[in-house]
């Protein structure tokens, strides 16, 4: 990665869809497996790494809890109910 790459702030996770957030951890894992870095940024990329895969993880789960909450009705047909987590439950 250039060093302009490095020097570009990044994208806050929270706001990224699941597929950028996937295609950015593809590309942090890939950098870090190069080797070469600086322990820093090897740091940096490590904890970036980690926020990503929780990111996915999270959307993930929300993506189950939609597809779980899929009620079938009497006429066959399917009506998606809004996901709430289980804290949201409570």
């Amino acid at each position: 990665m250039s060093d302009q790459t490095a020097a570009t702030p990044a994208v806050d996770v929270g706001s990224l869809t699941f597929d950028e957030a996937l295609v950015e951890l593809q590309r942090t894992v890939a950098e870090l497996e190069q080797g070469g870095l600086a322990l820093e940024r090897s740091i940096e990329l490590y904890e970036r790494g980690v926020a990503l895969h929780e990111h996915c993880a999270g959307l993930l789960g929300q993506a189950e809890l939609r597809v779980q909450r899929l009620l079938e009705h009497a006429a066959g047909q399917l009506t998606a109910v809004e996901a709430r987590s289980e804290e949201e439950a409570d």
